[in-house]
């Protein structure tokens, strides 16, 4: 009897799982922690009403959506969860019912904790450690049958055994767990592998457009350019001096916003060599004191050594000045930037951290996107030639921050470049 209750349990946790699954990806509100509680909650008394009743106890897996939507909806929706599991042991009630007060107390608390603990976790340590912790609620109903059993003599079902029965429902919590967790993470990784594709498509047309403008705009530009150039060396005095010399001037700003267009369409690792990244990491520092200085900001380098990384020296450099030249900028005055190089095993991994402003999520997941800045004045091509060139490096730039605490880009890069030359 406790298997078959324990299996239409197993069928009702997995439920808004499956709902979630199913319209997750057209409906954003199914997102919101207040729904994921809701329908974890559902699931949770559910599984309370439909339970194994036996020494004055509910043997059930109401505690697998609290696991669930604590750890995959937040503190709001586990809260939720756990209101509306004190709600039905309120109204199923039983002699026992402050030992279910304590025990979904208790099971909540320790998850709110290991959720704050772990909540940079992705994929399989996700599910790993949401299955390790689903064993907490049977070390709980452990105790309260001890407890119980040493306060007062209950009837026990024929062929019933209490602890057999503890092992065997912490075994099937934690299917449910893994299951469930299993089917949430396979959701999450096809969205994003779906959100992927999109920006990859959508980059692939943005830049195809940003060549061919750039290719028509260039010829003019270079006739223009050598024009200027000419009646500046014919002689020009005065204001008229000065007015071709700011002229040339922005001429090579365009130029070099036309460059980055290009860079951007199809960055190509023309040049590949072997060079030691922490002296170019200190190339970079000595090219970009100077404006560092301007705002009173250092440099605070830490690199593990020399590193050796085989690429294209030019294009790296190009990305590594866009991104510390960013950080630089978004710092206030008077800050520091960090430049921490290490070597984790083929792959070499910088971070650049600044004391700047921040970045809310919404902006992280922008950042790479053609024409999208958080600076007032930019065209955000520097971050998006940076994020292309690392790609085709195959390697990977991150971004974690936070409003106000400033922001930390974390470039990933392998030691090697055999497949991709």
């Amino acid at each position: 009897m406790l298997l078959e209750k324990l299996l239409l349990n197993v069928l009702i946790v997995l439920a808004p799982v499956l709902v979630h699954t199913a319209f997750g990806e057209r409906r954003r509100f199914f997102q919101s922690p207040y729904l994921i509680g809701v329908l974890q909650g559902a699931s949770s008394s559910l599984c309370l009403i439909f339970s194994y009743y036996a020494l004055d106890l509910y043997w059930d897996l109401r505690y697998v959506p609290l696991v669930i939507s604590t750890i995959y909806g937040g503190p709001l929706a586990g809260f939720i969860n756990y209101l509306m599991i004190m709600i039905t042991r309120s109204y199923l009630s039983g002699s026992f019912i402050w030992y279910g007060y304590i025990s979904v107390t208790l099971t909540f608390l320790g998850t709110l904790l290991f959720c704050k603990m772990t909540k940079r976790l992705t994929g399989s340590r996700r599910i790993k450690a949401a299955t390790l912790v689903s064993l907490l609620p049977s070390i709980v109903m452990l105790l309260v049958l001890l407890s119980s059993s040493a306060l007062k003599q209950v009837q026990k079902p024929v062929g019933f055994d209490p602890f057999v029965a503890v092992l065997f429902l912490g075994s099937i919590q934690s299917l449910g767990t893994w299951l469930s967790c299993m089917l949430l993470e396979f959701n999450h990784e096809r969205t994003s592998m779906r959100e992927e594709i999109q920006r990859a498509e959508k980059l692939k047309t943005l830049g195809e457009v940003a060549a061919s403008i750039a290719h028509e705009i260039r010829n003019p530009l270079t006739v223009v350019q050598g024009f200027l150039q000419l009646m500046s060396v014919t002689g020009c005095e005065g204001k008229k001096q000065n007015y071709l010399h700011i002229a040339l001037e922005e001429l090579a700003r365009a130029e070099s916003v036309i460059h980055d267009y290009l860079n951007f369409s199809k960055p190509k690792l023309t040049k590949c060599e072997t060079f030691c990244l922490s002296e170019l990491i200190e190339n970079i520092i000595i090219l970009l004191t100077p404006l560092a200085s301007y705002k009173g900001i250092r440099f605070d380098s830490r690199t593990q050594g020399p590193i050796l990384i085989y690429t294209d020296r030019s294009q790296l450099q190009q990305a590594l000045v866009n991104v510390i030249k960013n950080a630089v900028e978004a710092s206030t005055e008077n800050a520091v930037v960090q430049i921490n190089l290490e070597l984790k095993g083929k792959q070499v991994e910088l971070k650049i951290i600044d004391e700047g402003k921040g970045m809310t999520p919404e902006e992280i997941r922008r950042i790479g996107t053609l024409f999208y800045t958080t600076k007032e004045n930019g065209t955000g091509l520097g971050t998006s030639v940076a994020v292309r060139i690392v790609e085709e490096m195959k390697g990977r730039m991150n971004y974690e921050s936070e409003k106000g605490k400033g922001t930390v880009c974390i470039i990933c890069l392998p030691l090697e470049l055999q497949d991709s030359i």
